[in-house]
């Protein structure tokens, strides 16, 4: 203690002397009103030192003598001598002392009186007090590292009214800059497996006039090779389109930084192409051996590839970075895969007891639509199947009681108690319209069925259903009700849909293309003109998208609130009383009638949660925005959610702060994305 107060005299004496030589040399000069002036200063400045100090050895004689009466001598002289960083603070996490050693940690700063997390961040007085943590590592503390031990010690001190117990924490440093450097060297130099795939190599090559086709492999094998080569990298090719680097991590981290240039340099190919040449990759890092990484490279090339590529994607352990992913998913001009799916699910079905279809929670009309159009072709096969479907919404209520009335739906839709009686063994779900395990319509339900099938359009997530019989995921895809449209056509030769469910599965397009605007291809039309050619009256269609004046009106007061921000973007939100996604979800397509606006997001509170729809023109990726919400879709059309807890101070009742707190996330979620394009 007496070091401390030493110090804290010695530099005080240090500046005064200083000044009072500057006051001398301006005297020296002939200056004597400003001398005059700085001399009156100088004198107010001795005084205040001179009582601070006053102050500060009272504070500290104090303290001595209250320590002293706590710790006894062989305590204290072990603390006085210690030879490393030492801090003492109350239970409070207020500063009472620390010795010479630490001063030059926190660069001869006074620290005295403040609270230990002005210094270092997460410390846990309670979790000291009570035992449960007394070690912390790798503590960052003005760019150096320190592990530091803490100890509690108990003292008994005197109150007006009774016997307290009092706690003192002894905080012990220890630098560990070298070993954390030395550890991070060891870190940069292992190995990632990175694999790396042309998309769709053959499409890109049809596309290319025959001439120039040799020049176009050569180009895209240059530019691989180019890129392996500036990344320190060994590369190999093992397939017309395929490759595999081992490179080291401090390289992948510089890549990280640059946020994978490699895509765009192969996307500005062009050789006479037609098509962009794009690339799926998919790294490897973090695992215990080679073999992990391999395996985490594969699953998520696998992964870029199922959200139409063109991306890289980073897996380390259980955790998963996405770049890159701005250009539309290319249109497959192939039905193979279709038919090859469609007589797949044949054999599944035929050898299943039951079957039960299932959509994403709050299903619109293209999830709705596609289980119609499922049900509508295990129908011919006489076998047992449902529609689970727990919640109605404006988007299918119409639609859901018309077909009530059918006699072949009128006791098969059931909801998810009614299916739980239903489910064994050789059940059989197929999901439509969803692949992510968090969005289903129910998550019990999907974890008692051994046998899965995934259909949907959407860009696989994260969190998608594992372990799944048979995945027919295509994000090229308008709508799920494409692809189940094209599919039901090679599950039977005697297979025929009633116009009804033509009608649906017809709505369900209109609806995900934005009556054709969005994403429409070919094989788009094609299903269209098949759903006609079986009874679906475009009329009708037209009739399931009516609304009343009520909610019309809702929809105008939504769009009324919106603001712009980044010049081009719209955000709106939903007045209190409306809990209503599908009308939110209309607000935001409405939003890009706007002039100007490219991206537009409304959000909703239903109940604990804050839903948000994007929609954008494409120039704008809305679906990495809602990724990193939690969410996910398409380039032009994703939602997210927001879990409003106790954790983030929301109080669920509360609509205005719950409302600005989701606001404030997407706002930076936009920053950060428009930040990165950059």
């Amino acid at each position: 203690m007496k070091d401390k107060y030493n110090y804290f005299y010695t530099s005080n004496f240090m500046y005064i002397a200083i000044i009072a030589v500057f006051i001398i040399i301006i005297f020296l000069y002939n200056h004597y009103t400003v001398g005059f002036i700085a001399l009156l200063g100088f004198f107010i400045l001795t005084f205040y030192n001179i009582k601070n100090i006053k102050i500060k050895k009272n504070e500290w004689k104090e303290f001595i003598e209250d320590f002293s009466s706590k710790l006894d001598s062989a305590t204290k002289n072990t603390l006085v001598k210690l030879p490393f960083p030492l801090m003492i603070i109350n239970n409070k996490g207020n500063i009472l002392w620390y010795n010479q050693n630490l001063s030059m940690i926190v660069d001869n700063r006074d620290v005295l009186g403040k609270k230990i997390d002005d210094i270092i961040k997460n410390i846990h007085i309670e979790d000291i007090l009570t035992g449960k943590k007394n070690n912390y590592n790798d503590l960052k503390i003005h760019n150096k590292y320190y592990d530091m031990y803490a100890s509690s010690v108990s003292t008994i001190g005197k109150t007006d009214s009774d016997d307290e117990k009092d706690n003192i924490i002894l905080l012990y440093f220890y630098d560990v800059s070298v070993k954390h450097k030395l550890l991070k060297e060891i870190e940069n130099i292992k190995e990632s497996v990175v694999l790396i795939e042309v998309d769709n190599l053959d499409e890109v090559v049809k596309s290319t006039p025959e001439d120039k086709r040799p020049l176009l492999i050569a180009e895209i094998e240059r530019n691989i090779n180019s890129y392996a080569q500036s990344i320190n990298a060994m590369l190999k090719k093992y397939s017309l389109g395929k490759y595999v680097l081992v490179v080291q991590n401090k390289n992948i981290e510089k890549e990280m930084k640059k946020n994978f240039e490699i895509l765009d340099i192969i996307r500005e190919i062009n050789t006479g192409n037609t098509l962009a040449v794009t690339l799926s990759i998919g790294i490897g890092r973090g695992g215990e051996t080679p073999s992990e990484n391999y395996n985490f490279a594969a699953s998520v090339r696998e992964l870029a590839l199922s959200r139409g590529g063109d991306q890289a994607i980073i897996k380390s352990g259980d955790k998963m970075l996405f770049y890159g992913g701005k250009t539309k998913e290319v249109e497959k001009r192939t039905k193979v895969r279709a038919r090859i799916i469609g007589q797949s699910l044949v054999g599944l079905v035929k050898d299943s007891s039951n079957v039960v279809i299932m959509g994403h929670s709050n299903p619109d009309i293209d999830c709705f639509g596609g289980a119609i159009g499922i049900y509508s072709a295990i129908r011919i096969f006489r076998k047992e199947s449902y529609i689970l479907i727990d919640s109605l919404n404006d988007s299918i209520e119409y639609i859901y009681k018309k077909l009530k009335k059918d006699k072949d739906y009128a006791n098969n839709l059931k909801s998810s108690i009614d299916c739980e009686d239903l489910i064994d063994d050789d059940s059989l779900l197929i999901l439509v319209d969803v692949n992510n395990s968090n969005y289903v319509e129910n998550t019990s339900i999907l974890k008692k069925f051994k046998k899965v099938v995934i259909i949907d359009h959407h860009r696989k997530s994260a969190n998608v259903v594992e372990d799944a019989t048979l995945s027919y995921i295509e994000p090229y895809a308008s709508s799920t009700s494409e692809l189940i449209t094209e599919m039901v056509q090679y599950m039977s030769k005697d297979y025929k849909m009633k116009p009804i469910e033509a009608e649906v599965l017809l709505a369900g397009i209109c609806v995900d293309t934005k009556n054709f605007y969005f994403k429409t291809g070919v094989r788009t039309f094609e299903a269209a003109a098949y759903l006609r050619k079986n009874g679906a009256d475009t009329i009708d269609v037209k009739k399931l998208f009516s609304t009343d004046l009520e909610n019309y009106i809702k929809k105008s007061e939504i769009i009324k609130s919106a603001k712009i921000i980044e010049g081009n973007i719209a955000i709106a939100v939903c007045p209190e009383e409306v809990e209503d996604n599908i009308l939110a979800a209309k607000a935001a397509d409405e939003l890009l009638n706007i002039k100007s606006i490219e991206a537009s997001f409304v959000l909703v509170k239903i109940k604990d949660m804050v839903f948000i729809s994007g929609r954008s023109f494409g120039n704008i990726n809305v679906q990495l925005i809602m990724e990193s919400l939690g969410g996910g879709g398409h380039m032009t059309m994703a939602g997210s959610n927001i879990k409003l807890s106790s954790e983030n101070n929301i109080l669920e009742n509360n609509y205005k702060k719950s409302i600005e707190y989701s606001v404030e996330k997407l706002e930076k979620s936009i920053k950060d994305y428009l930040r990165k394009d950059e």
